[in-house]
């Protein structure tokens, strides 16, 4: 028979979204302790009716409209810079690479290839793409491109796929998700586990070794830590945070909501990340030494994946 929590539980969740729909003002005022998110961010939201990409401040306010296309557009990557965002879009009839300036003007299609291209990431030089593309074979593998779309190298081979390669804040590794099949009390599940790899391929090494789909890796600003998403004991998704070499694995959002796509702040005291339901999905904050969580967006009906722009020196 279910337990009272199993009646409660999608109760208790309604109330806390409820509860969390706080202005950006209120974020400003009540977080003085601890300072308030600074910066801009990027993110993805199907308000206008399909995935575009947006801007607005961390504090939830100047909501811009980059791409303005009937196409999916898709993802968002920085340049070290601030002055150019990555993303990918299917505008013209296949998933491709894309860079813009950062404001929307100027979208220049890099990849050009009649495959699938997706997830570009900017390396901290400036100078490289991270991607997934199935342009190989059937499945996605790593590969990187100079930033004009030539010199593409492949640097996975795996009979399942790979997907979302991040950088490293010093360049010299990539971390990513890996789809692995592994036998559970004799059953073959797929799994999906984060790997590091240096930026030749080389030198690959598991981080995770947990049940549940494990993705979305993210270093910190100072390399010391790596965010990524993954199951509870209770199968929800949630945001954990761990060692860069996998150890001291932490669950920082620990709620009943799924929480998915973190993002370290510059100054490495924030992480964005997505949180809701299949209803309703929204971005998020959490101040990593209080804990507090605010929400920056409550348009219906997904706002998703945000990044933050690199500081402007």
């Amino acid at each position: 028979m279910p337990s009272i929590q199993h009646f409660l539980r999608p109760i208790v969740g309604i109330l806390l979204l409820i509860q969390s729909c706080k202005p950006s003002t209120e974020l400003s005022a009540n977080n003085e302790a601890n300072g308030v998110p600074r910066g801009v961010l990027a993110f993805l939201t199907t308000r206008d009716g399909n995935f575009e990409v947006y801007t607005m401040n961390a504090d939830g306010r100047e909501v811009n409209n980059l791409t303005q296309n009937k196409a999916l557009d898709f993802w968002s990557s920085w340049s070290p810079d601030g002055k150019y965002i990555l993303f990918y879009s299917n505008r013209d009839g296949n998933n491709e690479i894309y860079r813009m300036d950062a404001d929307g003007s100027n979208p220049t299609n890099l990849s050009n290839h009649p495959a699938n291209d997706y997830l570009p990431a900017w390396s901290p030089d400036g100078k490289t793409i991270a991607f997934t593309s199935n342009r190989d074979s059937d499945n996605r593998e790593i590969y990187i491109m100079a930033i004009d779309g030539s010199n593409v190298r492949r640097l996975t081979h795996n009979d399942l796929f790979e997907e979302v390669p991040t950088w490293s804040p010093n360049g010299k590794q990539i971390v990513f998700t890996r789809q692995l099949e592994e036998m559970v009390d004799t059953v073959k599940t797929t799994n999906g586990e984060l790997f590091v790899m240096d930026i030749d391929g080389k030198n690959e090494k598991r981080l995770t070794f947990r049940e549940g789909y494990d993705s979305g890796g993210k270093f910190s600003p100072n390399g010391k830590k790596i965010a990524f998403y993954g199951q509870d004991s209770s199968k929800n998704f949630e945001i954990f945070t761990m060692n860069a070499d996998g150890t001291d694995v932490v669950n920082l959002t620990n709620d009943i909501l799924e929480d998915y796509s973190p993002d370290w702040s510059p100054d490495g005291k924030w992480i964005a990340y997505t949180s809701g339901t299949s209803k309703q999905y929204d971005v998020w904050v959490i101040h990593l030494k209080s804990l507090k969580k605010f929400r920056l967006t409550t348009e219906p009906k997904r706002n998703e994946t945000p990044v933050w722009r690199p500081d402007q020196k």
